[in-house]
C-alpha cells in the first residue's frame, strides 16, 4: 500500500460487497467480512487519507436487515466514501444459472427501493452526503474518477475489457486477459472496437449523466418541451428546482431512468 502511495495514488476502494456470510456465498465471494476492517486499518496505517468501500444490494435471499447490517458495519469502519450498487446479474455466471433454474429469485422492486433509501438515510446520518446516484462521501472525499465519468470528461481505461473516452470517441479493449496479453506482447493494439459519438448522442448522454449528480441538470440546457414533459415529476416531488438546476429527490432517484427517458425521447 505504501508503494501505491509513493507512485501517486491517493485513494483506495475496498470491495466489501456485504458483511453477511450467506449473501457473500450467493455472490460467490470468498473473503471473510472481518478482513475488510483489517484492510481499512492497513490502508490508514500506510497513509491513505481517503478510503472507500463498495457495497452491493439486492442479492437473492438478502433481507432489508441483512443490508442494514452491511451498511452499519461499513460506516463503523470510519471510511470516507461508500459506493452502493444494485446487483446486476451477468449472463453466463453461476448466479445467472441459479436464477434461470429457479433455485433462487431476485428481490422485488419494493425491497430494492427500501434498500436504496436505507443506505441513503444511514449515510446521511453518518455525515456522508450523496453526490452521485450510487455514491456518498464526506466533504472533499468525492471520487474525482467517478465525477469525470458523470461530467463526460476524457478518461483512459487500462487493462482487459477497459473502456476509454477521448474527445467524443469511445473505445474498449479485448475482454479476455490471455488475448489482451497476446496482443500487447505482439506489439499490437488491444483495442477491440470504437465508436464516434454523434451530437445527438452527446446531448442525450449529458442529460443522462448530469441527472445522476447532486447538482442536477442546468435548465438552460433543456428545451421548453423537455421541461413540460417532466413538470409532473416536479409536482409529485420527484424533482426539485435549486439554483436553476433540476435535482432528484431520494424518491426521484429511484426512478431516474424513467425521468431520463422522458427527457431524451
Amino acid at each position: 500500500m505504501r508503494q501505491y502511495l509513493d507512485a501517486g495514488f491517493n485513494r483506495i476502494s475496498i470491495g466489501m460487497q456485504s458483511a453477511v456470510p450467506h449473501v457473500l456465498a450467493t455472490l460467490d465471494r470468498t473473503h471473510i467480512p472481518a478482513n475488510v476492517a483489517k484492510a481499512v486499518e492497513m490502508a490508514r496505517d500506510a497513509g491513505f487519507s481517503s478510503v472507500s468501500v463498495d457495497l452491493i444490494y439486492g442479492t437473492p435471499g438478502e433481507s432489508l436487515e441483512d443490508w442494514r447490517t452491511s451498511i452499519e458495519l461499513a460506516l463503523s469502519l470510519g471510511v470516507d466514501h461508500i459506493s452502493a450498487y444494485a446487483l446486476i446479474v451477468e449472463s453466463g455466471t453461476k448466479l445467472a444459472a441459479q436464477i434461470k433454474r429457479g433455485d433462487i429469485s431476485m428481490p422485488n422492486d419494493d425491497l430494492m427501493a427500501d434498500m436504496y433509501l436505507l443506505v441513503n438515510q444511514l449515510c446521511n446520518q453518518a455525515g456522508l452526503q450523496w453526490y452521485e446516484l450510487s455514491n456518498w462521501s464526506r466533504p472533499g472525499h468525492e471520487c474525482r474518477h467517478n465525477v469525470a465519468y458523470w461530467e463526460n470528461k476524457n478518461w483512459w481505461g487500462l487493462g482487459p475489457g477497459a473502456h476509454s473516452h477521448i474527445d467524443g470517441k469511445r473505445f474498449w479493449n479485448l475482454k479476455h486477459p490471455t488475448t489482451y496479453k497476446a496482443k500487447l506482447f505482439g506489439g499490437e493494439s488491444p483495442i477491440l472496437d470504437s465508436e464516434i459519438l454523434t451530437e445527438e448522442q452527446m446531448r442525450d448522454e449529458s442529460i443522462m449523466l448530469a441527472i445522476r449528480m447532486r447538482e442536477g441538470i442546468d435548465i438552460s440546457s433543456l428545451t421548453p418541451t423537455q421541461l413540460e414533459r417532466i413538470e409532473s415529476y416536479r409536482e409529485s416531488g420527484h424533482i426539485s428546482m435549486v439554483d436553476k438546476h433540476l435535482q432528484l429527490s431520494p424518491q426521484g432517484r429511484l426512478i431516474a431512468d424513467r425521468i431520463v427517458r422522458e427527457l431524451v425521447i
